[in-house]
């Protein structure tokens, strides 16, 4: 398959999709972090070059809960006309990925804008279904694609028919106030979850 990984730099994807044999491209208007078959650049500009899959993972910086969040705190500024648009203009990008003219297609975000302005996500993956033990729920809007199937929730996560494990990592070290690179860090996909949609849409026809 011709996959197109939108929107990633780091290539964790890209390279999960590589090592089953399958034409993996990421594209991402900042560099790769993994030497490889990458695109920098606007990734709307090369939709129509032929993919069977793509999967997208679109800024979420002004569609995630913690902006919104954020914006309305009363102890910051209201809601501005900047934030507006911004969004606006973030909604209308995802958009554009999922209408783009690729038969198989999933987009990416975290809880927040899209699931009210749009719809409800397809499947909300949750980190340690797929080895991972963090708190963090991943939403897949999925088209021509089936649910991703959990491959590894390891003995000892749950406890009392909790739907949370009691012991789950928080991602504070995600947080920029802790880490300067804290925004590269959360938008890069766990390894499992790559890996599981390598293995599960990359068996798809």
């Amino acid at each position: 398959m011709r996959v197109l990984i939108a929107c990633e730099f780091s290539g964790i994807v890209r390279e999960a999709f590589r090592a089953k044999g399958h034409d993996a491209w990421s594209c991402d208007l900042l560099p790769t972090e993994i030497p490889g078959q990458h695109i920098q650049g606007d990734v709307l500009e090369v939709l129509n070059d032929g993919w069977d899959l793509m999967i997208a993972h679109p800024p979420c910086t002004w569609l995630c809960q913690a902006m919104r969040t954020n914006a309305a705190r009363k102890d910051r500024p209201k809601i501005s006309e900047n934030f507006i648009n911004e969004r606006q203009k973030a909604f209308e990008f995802v958009v554009s990925l999922y209408d783009a003219p690729i038969t198989k297609i999933a987009v990416e975000n975290p809880i927040g804008y899209l699931n009210s302005a749009w719809r409800k996500p397809d499947q909300v993956l949750r980190a340690w279904h797929f080895g991972h033990p963090y708190k963090k729920d991943i939403c897949l809007w999925l088209k021509n694609l089936p649910k991703l199937t959990h491959t590894c929730v390891p003995e000892g996560w749950l406890f009392g028919g909790q739907e949370y494990p009691t012991n789950l990592k928080t991602l504070d070290f995600w947080s920029n106030k802790r880490n300067q690179d804290g925004k590269s860090l959360k938008s890069k996909t766990f390894s499992g979850i790559a890996n599981a949609m390598a293995d599960q849409w990359g068996e798809q026809t």
